[in-house]
């Protein structure tokens, strides 16, 4: 599940849960993380994996601490052993590394980016959030492997083709490239896994273009009289290659594109009308009512009334969804 910190009008995690999880709220995922069997890391994007996948992926290096701790590291795991969880703030009160230049060109805390690096490595975890800020927390170092490495780095194929299938060849070659940040341990294989992979899951040859999807999946038929508003990262739009492929038209996010250059806007959610992604939603949320900005790719709005009653329910089920979060939130959940 890829997680982006951005609220517009809520966190991409929770705009994609929300129609696949009955009774969803935004923020419970980030409310109910510890009770789950889940964690933060990295996949092919950060966001929540299930401790099996977590498994797949790990140990990514050694993460034995020497008996006397002297890199800044084995210092810093050492600290968060000692205190059992920590807030960034206290790491870096206790440390001061000063500041450096973070991914977007700003600036960051030093030991924040140590601590990002070390959870990313196997060193630490999340522990939990607190206003969305992470609490780190040691790790036990991981179990060896149980499978070969041959079969891991296939497992590891097979669940990001069952989130993103079906996937162009050119698709499937990105999406295995990705899983260099999943195993960085094992990127020099992912070049052999793509080659099995081409050979093991179902595929087809559509107007040149060769498509792959599990082995084994069923299609399913029929369509909904439904609108549905997507987060920017959900699974049915986030390759934009296919997206193209399928529905015609690009679609970019643009919330860090500078305003003069946005075509779609801000957050704009994909809107998905039956089988067709037709256009786009700029959602606007203040004093729980929702008033959409919306543009379509054909340039007009379809001329069917079932599309306008389902346009208006799907903006009814999104102002439901922030206010109950709302409430839940103020009642102390």
């Amino acid at each position: 599940m890829q997680a982006d910190p951005i609220r517009a009008p809520a966190r991409a995690q929770d705009l994609t849960l929300r129609h696949r999880v009955k009774n969803y709220r935004a923020g419970d995922l980030e409310r109910r993380y510890t009770a789950l069997d889940v964690e933060e890391d990295f996949f092919i994007n950060y966001g929540f994996v299930s401790a099996r996948l977590l498994a797949l992926m790990h140990p990514r290096e050694r993460c034995v601490l020497p008996a006397v701790a002297r890199t800044r590291r084995h210092k810093l795991v050492a600290f968060v052993r000692d205190h059992g969880t920590v807030h960034p703030r206290v790491v870096d009160a206790h440390f001061s590394h000063g500041i450096v230049t973070n991914y977007w060109g700003g600036s960051s805390s030093a030991t924040t980016r140590m601590l990002e690096d070390l959870h990313y490595r196997g060193w630490l975890r999340i522990a939990r959030r607190e206003k969305g800020i992470r609490i780190y927390a040691p790790r036990e170092p991981f179990e060896p492997p149980d499978a070969p490495t041959r079969e891991r780095l296939d497992a590891l194929v097979d669940t990001v083709v069952n989130i993103y299938a079906p996937l162009p060849a050119p698709s499937l070659a990105y999406v295995v490239a990705r899983l260099r940040y999943a195993a960085p341990q094992w990127r020099n294989l992912l070049k052999e896994a793509l080659v099995r992979a081409r050979k093991r899951l179902s595929h087809a040859r559509v107007d040149a273009l060769d498509w792959f999807w599990p082995e084994g999946e069923r299609v399913t038929t029929g369509v909904e009289d439904r609108v549905y508003l997507l987060a920017p990262f959900d699974p049915v739009v986030w390759d934009r290659r296919r997206f193209e492929l399928l529905w015609g038209w690009p679609y970019r996010f643009e919330a860090y594109t500078p305003v003069s250059k946005r075509r779609w806007g801000y957050y704009a959610l994909p809107m998905l009308w039956r089988d067709r992604v037709i256009g786009w939603a700029n959602l606007l949320n203040a004093d729980g009512e929702v008033r959409a900005v919306l543009g379509y790719a054909s340039g007009t709005k379809p001329r069917d009334r079932g599309f306008t009653q389902a346009l208006d329910a799907e903006i009814e089920r999104v102002r439901e969804f922030l206010n109950s979060a709302q409430r839940t939130a103020t009642s102390g959940y």
